[in-house]
């Protein structure tokens, strides 16, 4: 299963989002730190869940990242998040 899945399935399973869209952005890095052939290293994830509702930015920021999990979380080099109700 691709990284792109996993981040969609562990998302979708801890939010139930009504919106979820993750962007493999990898190829603009290329060159870059953290870039790996064949992509999936850097990420751009925008997702609306009634569950961020009274959450500050910084909750739903660690909320996210703690439902992706350590052992994926460590292997995504960069993750930029547009995180709303």
């Amino acid at each position: 299963m691709t990284k792109t899945q996993q981040i969609e399935d562990r998302l979708r399973d801890a939010f139930a989002p009504r919106v979820l869209e993750v962007v493999d952005d990898s190829e603009r890095h290329r060159g870059h730190a953290g870039y790996t052939d064949g992509g999936e290293s850097h990420f751009n994830v925008a997702i609306r869940a009634e569950a961020f509702k009274d959450m500050s930015r910084i909750r739903r920021h660690r909320a996210v990242h703690e439902a992706l999990g350590p052992d994926l979380m460590s292997r995504i080099h960069a993750l930029s998040l547009d995180i709303g109700e």
